[in-house]
């Protein structure tokens, strides 16, 4: 029975999380046995879990990183243990998810992998695989990586860093370790990221382009309308934008504000996921809500929104944009990143960051039409290319393509 081992943060927590979870699941119903690895954070799983390290050396490595600039670079033990593990499942495919957040040792693993020779995926859900330092650049502009990390701008984002720079030899590593696998596939999650791919270090790995999806039987078209608009204080009569985030840095909630001074009062905007220092910033004709894990009542405000807009200046590929067409509402997006790629002509706009003179008048003309003449359009084009469960089965049938390829592969041995 074939193997698959997947490596990530988090197990069946968080979105990322739960992407492993839903490959795993269709790889155990193909038959395969499937097997988690995670840094931290966990749901109940069907797959077999392995928790990596322990929270004193998450701690550590934290503290390491927030002091030497060295992410991916402590958890010695941690990682060797992995790798005792490793061989002892011996699977068929590693899928690699997010390897950074202070549970890892990046160059203790990869020479395992090049040793072992197992083929590898690797779902790249930002860009930290090929910068010296950040996960996301696109808000300063910065296009260092393109050559070479140094000096960075960003020292101070994500994974923070309050003393020394290390751009230069993290850059350098990462282009040792990651360009060593003879048998890598990278997987992008949008385009556009594969487009900056191209550009970098990573350009003469094999890639594939597999977006995120959804769980369309959760986000569907719902008529609760009045009952969601008595919940949260908006008026019956009013036309309202949405706007939802899981944490609004650079993703535009300034630009909320100053579009609530350029519609009607017959407008609404309502907020979702700030915290109790956002919500004290916004003015009172912007209706704010804190962040919730109440589904039901997110599919009730993005089917009774009339346009959910996507303020973001710094994103990947947002499924934010796949949950409000999933509920039949049209989106205006922000051109960042891989965003504008989840609509096209019928389901929604895409708009130069900070065009808010544009953006009202988009709101006005999508208002002015009944939502019906949206509403199936933008529930198609999720179906017909971010449904979950098809995703899922896409990085499937990547694993047998090159377990097919490989010349001693259990799938031959099956075929």
């Amino acid at each position: 029975m074939p193997k698959l081992l997947q490596i990530n943060i988090t197990a069946n927590w968080g979105s990322h999380g739960k992407i492993a979870e839903g490959i795993g699941l269709v790889a155990m119903r193909q038959h395969w046995e499937s097997y988690i690895a995670y840094g931290r954070w966990k749901n109940p799983s069907r797959s077999h879990l392995y928790h990596i390290g322990c929270p004193a050396d998450e701690i550590i490595h934290g503290i390491s990183s927030r002091l030497f600039d060295n992410q991916g670079l402590m958890s010695h033990i941690a990682t060797q243990r992995l790798v005792r593990y490793i061989k002892a499942i011996r699977p068929d495919i590693v899928h690699l998810h997010n390897i950074h957040g202070y549970y890892l040792n990046y160059p203790i693993l990869f020479r395992y992998l090049k040793e072992s020779g197992i083929p590898v995926v690797w779902t790249l859900h930002d860009c930290w695989t090929f910068t010296g330092h950040c996960a996301h650049y696109m808000f300063k502009g910065c296009e260092r990586w393109k050559n070479h990390c140094q000096d960075c701008p960003l020292k101070s984002n994500y994974p923070k860093s309050l003393l020394l720079d290390r751009s230069y030899s993290n850059f350098e590593k990462k282009k040792k370790f990651f360009t060593s696998l003879p048998n890598l596939t990278l997987v992008p999650v949008c385009k556009w990221l594969d487009g900056e791919m191209a550009q970098s270090f990573l350009k003469n790995i094999k890639r594939k382009v597999i977006y995120n999806g959804i769980d369309t039987n959760i986000f569907t078209i719902k008529h609760n309308n009045e009952n969601i608009r008595r919940k949260y204080n908006i008026p019956s009569n009013n036309k309202f934008v949405l706007g939802i985030a899981s944490n609004w840095y650079r993703k535009g909630l300034g630009d909320f504000i100053k579009l609530r001074s350029m519609l009607k009062e017959d407008f609404s905007i309502v907020l979702v996921g700030l915290n109790e220092k956002e919500l004290n910033s916004l003015p009172q004709n912007i209706i704010g809500i804190k962040r919730t894990e109440n589904v039901d009542d997110l599919t009730d405000l993005y089917s009774t929104a009339n346009v959910f807009f996507n303020a973001t200046w710094e994103d990947n590929f947002p499924t934010t944009n796949l949950e409000a067409l999933a509920c039949g509402t049209p989106v205006i997006t922000y051109d960042t990143g891989g965003s504008k790629e989840a609509i096209d002509n019928n389901t929604g706009y895409v708009v130069g960051k900070g065009d808010l003179d544009l953006v009202s008048k988009l709101i006005l003309n999508i208002c002015s039409n009944e939502k019906d003449l949206f509403s199936s359009a933008c529930r198609k084009r999720v179906i017909d290319h971010f449904k979950r469960e098809d995703r899922f089965e896409e990085y499937f049938s990547l694993y047998e393509k090159i377990l097919s390829e490989k010349p001693d592969s259990t799938m031959k041995r099956r075929i």
